[in-house]
């Protein structure tokens, strides 16, 4: 099952998102607190969203968080998917695969061109799933970032 994420599963969401950069090998650089997530999925402007799957006995074991992108060359919006995560001894089950159909039944409903996402060179199960699902690698692009003293730097 999946369902649009209430307050109360902001500390659940909250250990997926280690869980999930523990997995990627940068627990350490995990900074978010409950209190920020909470803000950003329900304070008084939101800027992202979230999906919780749950099992049959209603344990959750995975989730999706996403905010609007826009392109400029298309005219409207589409949906950055942040972080889809289904815990291991869920996967397989279809649950990833129900949340990513969940976000393009979203972006097919509200006219949204576009459902993106990053994920790692060396994440070849990630790859496999997306790639089997018709989602297609954006050959040519770089994605690059500004953190810390860098960006600091440049907005001072």
């Amino acid at each position: 099952m999946i369902r649009t994420a209430v307050p109360a599963d902001v500390p659940e969401i909250h250990r997926m998102v280690c869980e999930l950069a523990e997995y990627e090998r940068a627990l350490h650089e995990v900074r978010a607190t409950q209190e920020q997530l909470r803000e950003a999925l329900f304070g008084e402007r939101p800027a992202a969203f979230a999906h919780i799957a749950e099992d049959d006995s209603g344990r959750t074991v995975g989730f999706a968080l996403w905010f609007l992108n826009f392109s400029t060359w298309r005219g409207v919006h589409g949906i950055y998917l942040e972080d889809l995560y289904v815990r291991p001894e869920a996967r397989g089950g279809g649950h990833g695969k129900a949340l990513l159909t969940e976000l393009a039944r979203i972006c097919v409903e509200r006219g949204y061109e576009r459902l993106e996402w990053s994920v790692l060179n060396w994440n070849a199960p990630s790859i496999a799933f997306y790639e089997a699902m018709g989602a297609r690698p954006q050959d040519g692009w770089t994605v690059y970032r500004l953190t810390d003293e860098a960006l600091k730097g440049l907005g001072a």
